[in-house]
């Protein structure tokens, strides 16, 4: 049993967009301001704590319509329209097996449900929409009598408008006293998949739905959280088997939270004694007992703990030393320290308090403490004389960007372990009836390099479909956008991971061919762009053959792309067979003109521009380099092509690679940079040519950087650049980062970000 998925509706970014949970763990991931933290806000409001929803909490889009409904109480008009169309839902999806009916028994869409997908809408709706509507109203009126009182000495224009002004504006501290929250059984028959846009086809109530109790997933769902430092941290009560239970902040010491655990799951505070009272007379004797009863009961623990593997050799061991200082002491507190050396030749051994210890350290093993707790306080909760705690059959834990309170080492440590310590547990083995399913939302490339590329929600920012209207998200799961072709897929998912997924939290993506590029585009970048290098751009080194295969995930990424490779010209020839006849080769040659060439780059014949003759591809023109591709993302390529000889303006040069045409761009920078053996080999070049020695440029040159370590090339150049020589890019790069920078300025979202959803 389980979460399948959630489809929301109207919250914030999230006008209609379907989340599926893996059965393990899933992690939200995506651009600044995408919707990472709407989803997890919606999840914490609807299924903890409904009290808390605010107007900011409904889709921007959704305010018009609203304050049309206003607007026509105020001319004494029934609005057509329903506001509670325009309020937040979600609906829950769970996949529940027929052997666990039991479970689900008080929410069955009909006796002839016989095993699979059942579904739950949570809706907010108005309490009564009479008392809002005499309430605005009565509000409106004050609002113009005070307007309409007011006298400005001098300025007309100086009079103010008195609050609430629209319906909205009424709202804005209220909603939560007109709305309340209530559940629908949904039509197992009805559900859909989201269209082909990714928005989620929630099915329409019928009038006569069945209404569920006020919490449908009360001992169905335990829900534990772990949230960052902003709204979705604020303390409110959360539900644990049915009961409230704090929101968990990574406040306090780690101290305070073995207090809790070892009070709750191995001696209670209740079980102290006369005989501890007399242990205090001999306090030696009660530290030393109670030493062995501590270590001894939180062994298990200890060895999780152990089990972290934090890198590095000098993380100091963690011990238990419990001190009886007065009768406040009889909490039985345990003081955490760290043993910083081994005891040599009988001497004591040195220990730090816990505060002494590296913070990224001292919060990893906070946060693993806390899901061991969250794992004990579910299977095994406490149980009184009188009422005995049902186990609830899921447990879902949520944790909002652990980066917020971990350094990158540790980020990968925590994801790794996280599952792992939830499920350790021996009443949870893969027989187990109880599922455990861990929801992390994170802009961390540390934390989702650790995960598989099956268990990625990418939350992907989508445009104003119209004037007036507001951005909004879709959510794309990640396993499934190579549909059929496994072989790509591999391909992508091992790169990504033997390299760095910043891809996935990128406003856009450069993708180049070459060391020498991934090297010098960026300082093209700061030197020339200096709007481009404010952006969040995820520069990927893959060959040019390689590229292609990136296309079907920067579709569904919908990302800004610029593709800079290479025109990789080539003549077909006959060439005999080893059998006997002939076949058909394409030969690699210099670029040239009206020479029946054709290119052997697989971007530029299959990706963009699809062309495959040389001739086009030089005299394509610069509006056509570019492409929106079937609505769903905007795609340049760029590539060599025709300069002029800097030497010689009456001659016209094709580059054949990134390093000619840097060195046809910058002929004069490169002539002074005297510590690089390629530079003095262009230099000496260049020094003949200017003596008057006939020379073939183009074959000089390239002789020249074919015979160079590219990257040393490369970073030579960039270290003179230190030293004031002044590099240019070439013109296709140029061209292209130029465009890059233009739609970025045109696609990429406001500052101003829904509904204190600045980070997304």
């Amino acid at each position: 049993m389980k979460i399948d998925f959630v489809e929301v509706k109207n919250f914030r970014k999230l006008q209609r967009c379907r989340i599926d949970f893996d059965s393990e763990k899933t992690l939200l991931v995506g651009a600044n301001n995408s919707g990472k933290t709407s989803a997890m806000v919606a999840l914490r409001k609807f299924l903890l704590s409904p009290e808390d929803i605010e107007v900011r909490d409904v889709s921007i889009s959704n305010w018009t319509h609203i304050d049309g409904i206003g607007s026509d109480w105020e001319n004494g008009e029934n609005s057509e329209k329903d506001l509670s169309d325009f309020l937040p839902s979600l609906d829950v999806w769970l996949y529940v097996p027929l052997q666990n009916i039991h479970h689900v028994v008080h929410i069955l869409p009909s006796v002839d449900w016989d095993g699979g997908n059942i579904g739950v809408r949570l809706q907010f709706e108005l309490k009564s929409l009479d008392k809002l509507k005499e309430d605005f109203l009565a509000a409106r009126k004050k609002a113009k009598e005070i307007e309409t009182g007011y006298s400005p000495d001098e300025d007309a224009h100086a009079k103010p408008s008195i609050e609430p002004i629209s319906l909205v504006d009424f709202l804005h501290t209220k909603l939560s006293i007109y709305t309340t929250l209530k559940a629908y059984s949904l039509d197992t028959a009805k559900l859909v998949g989201p269209d082909s846009k990714g928005a989620a086809q929630m099915q329409q109530l019928e009038e006569d739905a069945l209404e569920l109790a006020s919490n449908p997933f009360k001992g169905l769902i335990n829900i534990r959280e772990i949230p960052a430092l902003r709204d979705f941290s604020d303390g409110k009560s959360a539900y644990a088997d049915g009961k409230p239970a704090k929101s968990e902040r990574m406040t306090g010491t780690l101290s305070g939270h073995i207090r809790g655990y070892y009070e709750k799951h191995i001696e209670s505070a209740d079980n102290i004694n006369q005989d501890d009272i007399n242990a205090f007379g001999a306090i030696q004797k009660a530290e030393n007992a109670f030493d062995q009863r501590l270590k001894h009961g939180l062994s298990h623990v200890l060895k999780e703990l152990e089990d972290l593997g934090v890198p590095g050799v000098n993380n100091p061991n963690i011990v238990f030393n419990p001190k009886f200082k007065s009768l406040d002491g009889l909490s039985h507190d345990s003081v955490v320290q760290y043993r910083v050396s081994e005891p040599v030749d009988n001497e004591r051994d040195q220990f730090l308090p816990e505060s002494y210890a590296g913070l990224g350290y001292q919060n990893l093993i906070a946060m693993i403490f806390m899901l061991i707790r969250f794992r004990q306080d579910w299977i095994e909760p406490q149980h009184s004389d009188s009422e005995e705690v049902a186990i609830a059959p899921i447990q879902l834990v949520m944790i909002e960007e652990p980066e917020a309170h971990l350094h990158a080492q540790v980020q990968q440590v925590f994801i790794k372990k996280a599952y792992t310590v939830l499920r350790n547990h021996k009443d949870l083995s893969e027989t187990s009836p109880y599922s455990t399913q861990l929801l992390v939302s994170t802009h961390s490339s540390h934390v989702s390099h650790e995960v598989d590329f099956s268990n990625l929600r990418y939350f992907r920012r989508l445009l104003p479909s119209e004037k007036g209207k507001s951005a909004t998200s879709t959510v794309v799961d990640l396993s499934n956008i190579y549909g059929e072709d496994k072989k790509t897929y591999r391909f992508v998912k091992r790169y990504i991971k033997a390299t760095d997924c910043d891809l996935f939290f990128a406003d856009g993506a450069i993708f180049v061919e070459g060391q020498a590029e991934r090297i010098l585009v960026p300082h093209f970048i700061r030197e020339h762009f200096e709007n481009l290098w404010g952006r969040y751009i995820s520069l990927i080194d893959i060959g040019g053959s390689n590229a292609r295969r990136f296309q079907p995930l920067i579709q569904a990424l919908g990302l800004t792309s610029l593709v800079i490779t290479d025109l990789d010209a080539g003549i077909r020839t006959k060439v005999p067979k080893t059998g006997g006849g002939e076949t058909t080769r394409t030969k690699k040659v210099p670029p040239a003109k009206s020479d029946g060439q054709v290119t052997t780059n697989p971007t530029l014949k299959a990706w963009h521009p699809k062309l495959e003759k040389i001739d086009e591809l030089l005299e394509l023109s610069d509006q056509h380099h570019s492409i929106r591709v079937d609505e769903n993302y905007y795609l340049y390529v760029a590539y060599q092509k025709q300069v002029t000889n800097p030497n010689n303006p009456e001659e016209m040069l094709i580059p054949r690679t990134f390093e000619d045409a840097l060195i046809y761009e910058n002929f004069d920078s490169l002539r002074e940079i005297e510590e690089s053996l390629t530079t003095r080999k262009i230099k000496a070049l260049l020094d003949r040519k200017d003596a008057g020695e006939e020379l073939e440029l183009e074959g000089e040159i390239f002789e020249i950087v074919n015979n160079a370590e590219k990257a040393e090339f490369a970073i030579e150049c960039l270290l003179a650049i230190d030293e004031g020589t002044n590099l240019t890019p070439p013109k296709y790069i140029a061209a292209g980062l130029k465009w890059l920078d233009e739609k970025l300025q045109e696609t990429i979202e406001s500052p101003l970000a829904e509904a204190g959803d600045s980070n997304g």
